[in-house]
């Protein structure tokens, strides 16, 4: 009998994970099926309950919900807590347990992929959810020298940036102590070149630019303020390249994108729900393959 994994989140038209995942699976020939469960507001506790039912292994949560999905759980993972977000959801002895794969997954790909050491870099991250979070949590364990943070919503912004400060005065195990400077500012601020000038990293955890969102085909930065020389690494992967990613390159500007994130964070989610070493080269191929197609 199959077994399933799900995605949550709203929208999904935009997501491939289903075919990368499943392209795993197989790979093991495993006889668990891999669906997007596209949910709205209203519906994720039944959908996050519906977990527990037999023959679901468990699943991951994307946006808006890595955040939402928290206290429906039963268990969340240190990690997970001290970020405050959730990707990844496994049924364990009927209980379901969170963890976030997001942290290692973001760093991974910018060491990897995108050939950058955080340790004494100054960094913008535009945007302050589930991603961020991640981002941040993580820029702070590679001994990042100072973070900068903004969200359309301010607040958000400012509630992140404090709960960083906080966690940079705290041991971390395993870790020398961090001492990064956390800040947050105004969105409306992106749109002065002074703002940006002095960073060596900006990352973009937004949905602007996303395919099938309602920003579909914006950028936030002007072409105008992005400095020439920095790593702009945009976490949106479809379309590939972003509409900020090729802002980027026209400034001069040296650029990431989300891809390599998703398959790393992806890999992740496998480890945990299978016990088996994701196949990473498989994975990659499946997602590249279905970008460059036009799928997703």
């Amino acid at each position: 009998m199959s077994r399933y994994i799900g995605l949550i989140g709203y929208p999904l038209k935009h997501s491939i994970s289903p075919y990368f995942q499943q392209a795993a699976l197989d790979y093991y020939g495993l006889d668990i099926r891999y669906e997007a469960w596209e949910t709205g507001p209203d519906q994720v506790r039944d959908t996050v309950n519906n977990l527990r039912e037999p023959g679901n292994i468990g699943a991951n949560v994307t946006v808006p919900y890595k955040e939402t999905v928290l206290p429906l759980l039963d268990v969340i993972d240190e990690r997970a807590r001290a970020i405050g977000a959730a990707n990844t959801i496994v049924k364990n002895d009927e209980k379901l347990v969170g963890y976030n794969t997001d942290a290692s997954g973001f760093v991974e790909a910018l060491e990897k992929e995108g050939g950058f050491d955080p340790e004494g870099k100054r960094v913008i991250i535009l945007g302050a959810g589930g991603v961020a979070r991640a981002a941040g949590f993580s820029l702070v364990q590679e001994k990042a020298a100072w973070l900068a943070i903004t969200d359309g919503i301010f607040e958000r912004a400012q509630a992140l940036a404090e709960n960083l400060a906080r966690y940079t005065g705290e041991s971390v195990p395993g870790r020398r102590r961090a001492r990064a400077l956390v800040t947050a500012f105004k969105w409306q601020d992106l749109n002065s070149a002074r703002t940006v000038a002095n960073c060596d990293l900006i990352v973009h955890c937004t949905t602007i630019g996303m395919k099938d969102s309602p920003q579909e085909g914006q950028s936030p930065l002007g072409v105008e303020v992005i400095p020439r020389g920095v790593l702009v690494y945009d976490v949106v992967y479809n379309p590939s390249p972003t509409p900020l990613l090729t802002l980027a390159r026209k400034a001069g500007a040296h650029v990431l994108g989300g891809l390599p994130m998703l398959v790393y964070q992806g890999a992740g989610s496998f480890k945990l729900w299978t016990g088996r070493e994701a196949p990473i080269d498989i994975m990659f191929e499946k997602a590249k393959e279905l970008l460059t197609g036009g799928k997703g």
